[in-house]
């Protein structure tokens, strides 16, 4: 009796080491994409790739984008190198768009992110591609889809030549749900070097009017200006003092303190020739 007695708890105890054993190894039985929505499937003869974002969509202007691998049998894959491409096709030419590296989301296991500036939005005769490449345990792959874009119901990202004869692409990051106070602001900048080369533009300054063209065109206090953080993003304050139709307009300076694009309001000039639009 004691033998079977101590038996039986040795085999207790494997199990139980063995299931905490397994749960250490295997992948997250969370969710890692609950607050997503899917916004695009792709797929290969060996994995499917989804992209997710926040409303299902993806739009003229920044999105972020997240993505998830998996196998034929529906597994989540967490080790995969990825590099992409998005190419709009135009009807007599092609381009790229600003986007970052694909990387790991911080904390979670099978979840990546990246995102994209979409400058323009498709339609019936020109569209918008995504090419992925990807590396899992040292073998390449490849995964090639045209997608849908849509267009901006308000202005998100403004696509413009500078004084010195640079091209600029300026995209709307932050607010994403404006509110009556004086919200975080950021702003992406970019210059087109290339069809397919789009770097961010370092220690320039974005410069910020807001206004209410409904209402006389009156502006906003205690507005800051963009300024870049840690050589990404440039980011501000912008202050709505009440909901309704904003326009946000803008004036691009560099380092010199040189304005490249951009007016300032004044009685005889309601708007600057680039400008973010925001309602809520």
């Amino acid at each position: 009796m004691k033998f079977l007695k101590f038996a039986f708890a040795w085999i207790a105890s494997t199990l139980i080491l063995s299931c905490s054993d397994n749960d250490d190894n295997s992948l997250p039985t969370i969710d890692e994409t609950a607050d997503l929505i899917l916004a695009e499937t792709f797929s290969n003869s060996d994995h499917k790739l989804a992209l997710y974002t926040k409303d299902g969509k993806f739009t003229q202007g920044y999105n972020k984008v997240f993505i998830q691998l998996k196998n034929n049998s529906n597994e989540l894959i967490s080790n995969a190198n990825f590099s992409w491409k998005p190419m709009m096709h135009m009807e007599n030419m092609s381009h790229s768009a600003p986007h970052s590296t694909i990387s790991k989301v911080q904390g979670k296991q099978t979840l990546y992110e990246t995102y994209v500036v979409f400058q323009m939005a498709g339609n019936s005769s020109e569209y918008w591609e995504l090419k992925f490449n990807y590396t899992l345990n040292g073998v390449e792959y490849e995964m090639l889809k045209t997608i849908d874009v849509n267009t901006s119901a308000k202005r998100r990202v403004v696509s413009f030549m500078g004084s010195d004869d640079q091209k600029y692409i300026i995209a709307l990051v932050e607010p994403s749900t404006p509110k009556v106070a004086v919200n975080d602001m950021t702003a992406a900048v970019f210059k087109m070097e290339s069809m397919l080369h789009f770097p961010i533009v370092n220690s320039y300054k974005v410069k910020i009017d807001p206004r209410m063209p409904s209402m006389g065109n009156h502006g906003s206090p205690n507005n800051g200006d963009l300024t870049q953080v840690n050589n990404e993003f440039y980011k501000g304050k912008l202050s709505l003092t009440m909901s309704g139709y904003w326009k946000v307009n803008l004036m691009l300076e560099n380092q010199n303190g040189e304005i490249l694009k951009g007016e300032p309001i004044t009685e005889s000039n309601e708007s600057s020739s680039i400008f973010f639009e925001i309602e809520f």
